[in-house]
C-alpha cells in the first residue's frame, strides 16, 4: 500500500479543466496544485497528465515517454498569457539536492526528461 495520498480530484471550475480525463493526484503536492488551478483567477485552464513528450532515458539509454504532471495556461499581472509544463517532484529529485543513490538517479532522469520538455516546447 502506497504512503501517498492518492485519489481522483472532481474539479469546481469544469470550464477550467481542459483534460480528457477526470485527474488523479499521487502526492498531496499534486492535490493541492490541483486545487490552486481550479481555484486560481489567474488560471485559465489546466490539465493533468496531458502531454506525451518522448525521451531518451540518461541509464539505460532507452526511448520512453514523460507525461508531465500538469499543463497550465495562466495570465501574469500585466495581462499577458502564458502555458507552462508543470512537474510537481520532491526537491531530493533534482541535481545537486539528491543524497542517497536512488534520489540521485531519479534526479538525473528528471533532468533528461526535462530537458527533452524544454526542447519540446521550444517547437
Amino acid at each position: 500500500m502506497s504512503t501517498y495520498q492518492q485519489g481522483l480530484y472532481q474539479p469546481k471550475n469544469t470550464e477550467k479543466y481542459v483534460g480528457k480525463h477526470v485527474p488523479k493526484y499521487r502526492s498531496g503536492w499534486e492535490l493541492q496544485f490541483m486545487r490552486m488551478c481550479d481555484n486560481h483567477p489567474a488560471i485559465l485552464a489546466w490539465a493533468s497528465e496531458s502531454h506525451r513528450i518522448p525521451y531518451i532515458h540518461p541509464i539505460t539509454g532507452a526511448r520512453k515517454t514523460y507525461v508531465p504532471d500538469f499543463f497550465v495556461i495562466y495570465v501574469d499581472a500585466q495581462g499577458k498569457r502564458h502555458a507552462e509544463i508543470v512537474e510537481v517532484k520532491p526537491s531530493s529529485h533534482m541535481v545537486g539536492k539528491a543524497k542517497g543513490q536512488y534520489d540521485q538517479a531519479q534526479a538525473v532522469i528528471n533532468q533528461a526528461k526535462w530537458k527533452y520538455a524544454q526542447q519540446w516546447c521550444k517547437q
